[in-house]
């Protein structure tokens, strides 16, 4: 089959497709060079709707390609460039179609359409240059890897073949160019390691220090400076020098580097890292048409498996629903914030005040006991905003205005009078939460909001002794507060909606993920991960080894060990959230002796680091008490994931959020759960958990699946 019919084909699977066209136009080359032929890959919108490659798109680059190939053979120009509209090279596939294909042909004649387009750049015959002035990523990183030279911008913000993050291989030429062209070892960093490094992107300069690009320009005048420099190459008189490949062992080393970082990222749970691996390995002979052919192989086997479908439904969360939270008041209703107040002035609440000083630019004050801690908190946010100012992150100006803006004071009085937004951040217990509470009301103005980053306690039993309930929202955030993206917001049972859209308004200039959640206890991410834990705990508590019980959830792929994010946590905040649980729901939350134990022993985990490796601390060891009942890591993990997946059904029964879709969000921009997963849900459905469990599946068939 064509190319012109294969791709004819594959459009008719992509209804709505944003096309990219592919404008071809001729400028004379300095210095008598001659004629030159430019590609612009444009989709007619602006920056904020990047360019993508569907199947008319191609379609187009093909039709653009036909033309200077018939130019070039006619001697009528002497090369051919392809670069992008303003801001965005190009950022790879259209994946909303491929979520839509149902069969394995159509999604190999996907990988191989592409194929079939981009390598054309590499017969054309006369050189062929890539100007990455944008944007560039996947397919659009691709394209320019068929191209004889490539050059960047110094100010392009983000460069990354990120499909191994999303389940699937660079399918377009980048499994088997890339190591070709810069190493191995540099090939696997950037498709291995910085994919699932949560999609680390690169930066112009970097893309030049890897060997990606053969020079770098500054982005004023990137396109003239990359033409004056094509002119040189094409007159002889630069000559591009690259480095020799070492096919050696250095080859091989590269790919056992690169299964490592898999096995410690995903731990063989998720199939794209090894097959792009797989590719690698096998591009070390440099036969490029036996590369791509097993591109699109592994390219539709992964189209058509769960965890690609999982990837793109976390994606589409992460993208689209995190901007659109589900359930949120109008945004009219929304007032504005012109002051913030912090009550407490310890590592989270100096946290908070960095974030909102930051992103509201507006004035922060901190309130503590005494001054000593307003001092340290002041000092905290002081030398946060001098790091960034010593990483170039910000200038001087902007390090004098932010500190100018934050502030401590002893007397709420002093610092609330005249503040729109105050939140607490002081120690996890209620009474002492109602005591700051009636304290802030009193002096606060009617209109200011109270939110409170309570991370299991009751919103509406902290509002309930005010004068003014309504305005009193939960606004709990994740830590490290600059990094994880979930805020959940929790309408307390009188919360009105002007207070709550002022939330959602905040939330969202803080740059985070808000979620809606009902006042239940812990929420969703803290009641999940107790469940979670919990069990594990149980397991261990009647007899299972810690290192099976450990073992037993590594299939989940997640970020780190259950016993090691509990170090995270700290085991005293762990004991209490789940003393906080058991009292609302004796019968599936259970309290640890040995972890109570751990922390009456001040232990600060259960592991040591002695040796640079995690073992077991002999301390803890000998504080166990446990039964008889040894499980195997298959029978672990059952028992773990049939506790989640009941809890997720109680949870969407009692209406703690809207949908699911809310608790995989959660899941992923709260505690890191991995994108292959989807969150937690699609993993259930796929394996059958949720119907086990509950009779039915959490999502419907196609929504992180392939359709049926």
């Amino acid at each position: 089959m064509s190319t012109a019919e294969l791709l004819k084909g594959a459009a008719e699977l992509f209804p709505g497709e944003v096309v990219t066209q592919a404008h071809v136009r001729h400028l004379e080359l300095p210095g008598g060079v001659g004629m030159f032929a430019l590609i612009t890959l444009d989709n007619g919108l602006d920056h904020t709707k990047p360019t993508t490659f569907g199947p008319q798109s191609l379609a187009h680059v093909d039709a653009a390609i036909d033309q200077v190939e018939a130019e070039a053979a006619e001697g009528k120009i002497v090369g051919v460039g392809v670069t992008g509209k303003p801001f965005i090279f190009a950022v790879g596939a259209d994946l909303k179609g491929v979520e839509l294909l149902k069969r394995h042909e159509d999604a190999l004649a996907i990988g191989k359409g592409g194929h079939d387009v981009f390598k054309r750049l590499a017969g054309i015959a006369v050189p062929t240059f890539a100007y990455y002035n944008g944007a560039a990523m996947g397919g659009g990183v691709e394209i320019g890897l068929h191209c004889s030279y490539r050059t960047v911008s110094a100010a392009l913000p983000a460069f990354s073949l990120p499909e191994v993050f999303l389940g699937l291989v660079p399918g377009w030429g980048g499994c088997t160019l890339l190591p070709n062209l810069i190493g191995a070892d540099r090939a696997v960093t950037v498709i291995i390691e910085n994919s699932l490094n949560q999609n680390k992107q690169l930066k112009g300069a970097q893309v030049y220090e890897l060997g990606i690009a053969d020079a770098l320009f500054e982005g004023a005048d990137f396109l003239e400076q990359s033409l004056l420099w094509t002119a040189s190459v094409l007159s002889g008189e630069l000559k591009v020098e690259r480095p020799e490949i070492d096919r050696g062992d250095a080859w091989d080393q590269a790919v056992a580097r690169g299964r490592f970082v898999a096995d410690s990222k995903v731990h063989g749970a998720a199939p794209a890292a090894y097959r792009a691996l797989d590719i690698i390995a096998a591009a070390k002979d440099g036969d490029l048409q036996a590369g791509y052919d097993a591109e699109d192989t592994a390219l539709a086997d992964l189209i058509m498996g769960g965890e690609l479908r999982s990837g793109i439904y976390a994606f589409n969360l992460v993208q689209r629903r995190a901007k659109r939270p589900a359930g949120a008041p109008d945004k009219a209703l929304a007032r504005p914030v012109t002051k913030v107040g912090v009550v407490g002035a310890g590592l989270m609440a100096s946290q908070l005040a960095l974030l909102f000083l930051r992103r509201l630019e507006v004035p922060v004050v901190l309130t503590d006991i005494d001054q000593e801690r307003i001092d340290k908190g002041v000092g905290y946010v002081h030398a946060e905003i001098d790091k960034l100012l010593g990483k170039g992150r910000i200038n001087q100006d902007k390090a004098n205005r932010y500190k100018g803006l934050v502030t401590g004071v002893l007397d709420k009085a002093d610092g609330f009078a005249d503040a729109d937004f105050v939140i607490e951040a002081v120690f996890e217990e209620m009474g002492v939460k109602q005591q700051v509470f009636a304290e802030v009301e009193a002096v606060a103005p009617a209109h200011a909001i109270l939110a409170t980053n309570t991370s299991s306690l009751s919103v509406s039993e902290m509002a309930s002794k005010l004068k003014n309930p309504e305005r009193v929202v939960g606004f709990h955030f994740f830590n490290p507060v600059a990094i994880l993206p979930l805020l959940e917001i929790v309408r307390g049972e009188r919360t009105d909606d002007a207070s709550l859209a002022t939330a959602f308004g905040v939330a969202k200039k803080l740059k985070k993920s808000a979620v809606l959640v009902k006042d239940a206890p812990a929420f969703v991410v803290n009641r999940i991960l107790t469940r979670f834990m919990g069990e594990i705990q149980n397991v261990i508590d009647e007899g299972t080894p810690v290192a099976v019980a450990e073992k037993a959830v590594e299939p989940l792929g997640l970020p780190m060990s259950p016993l090691v994010l509990l170090e995270l946590v700290g085991p005293a905040i762990g004991l209490h959230v789940s003393e906080t649980l058991n009292r609302s729901f004796p019968d599936r939350f259970t309290v640890s002796q040995n972890l109570a134990a751990v922390v009456k022993a001040g232990k600060r985990g259960f592991y040591v680091y002695d040796s640079g490796q995690p073992e077991l601390d002999p301390e803890v060891v000998a504080l166990l008490k446990q039964g008889d009942t040894v499980l195997t890591e298959e029978q672990t993990r059952a028992r773990v994931l049939d506790a989640v997946a009941q809890e997720i059904g109680l949870m969407l029964d009692e209406g703690v959020v809207a949908e699911a879709q809310d608790i995989d969000l959660c899941l992923i921009t709260g505690a890191g759960w991995p994108f292959h997963l989807g969150g937690i849900t699609p993993y259930l459905d796929r394996e059958g958990v949720s119907e086990r469990v509950n009779g039915k599946k959490f999502l419907e068939t196609g929504v992180a699946s392939v359709p049926a």
